[in-house]
């Protein structure tokens, strides 16, 4: 998932915009992109924050476009919903399918793998518990 994403992305439960994010890994697309500043419209994913709060030399356009975030989490502030994203993929799906067996248990690998990284808060606001049952 790259950084632009988060341009475009909003929580599928409440529609919550800008989500946060808290990558774990990283790695950098061996590639230079040609792309006009701002690439974004609205939010810096890379910054994380909305353009109109950031200069035009804050903003590093053809850098963010060649990140990818391979292992992380999206965390919607407005309702306290986190989805992971695994091998670059945001499993952003809507609460009724996250508790499909097939749908949890992508989860609850992600939980055991990356447990100490999912910060404090995130957990400690899951509406679904998620985070905490598979900890137990």
């Amino acid at each position: 998932m790259r950084y632009v994403l988060l341009n475009l992305l909003a929580c599928p439960m409440c529609k919550g915009f800008p989500l946060k994010l808290v990558a774990f890994e990283e790695e950098a697309i061996d590639r230079r992109f040609s792309v006009k500043t701002p690439f974004c419209d609205l939010y810096c994913g890379l910054r994380g924050s909305y353009l109109e709060n950031l200069k035009a030399e804050e903003l590093d356009c053809p850098e963010c476009v060649r990140r990818d975030i391979t292992w992380g989490v999206l965390h919607c502030p407005n309702c306290g919903r986190w989805y992971p994203i695994i091998e670059g993929i945001p499993f952003m799906y809507p609460d009724d399918l996250r508790t499909k067996p097939r749908v949890r248990s992508k989860e609850e690998q992600f939980i055991a793998k990356y447990a100490d990284k999912i910060p404090p808060e995130i957990v400690e606001k899951d509406p679904l518990k998620i985070s905490r049952s598979s900890k137990a």
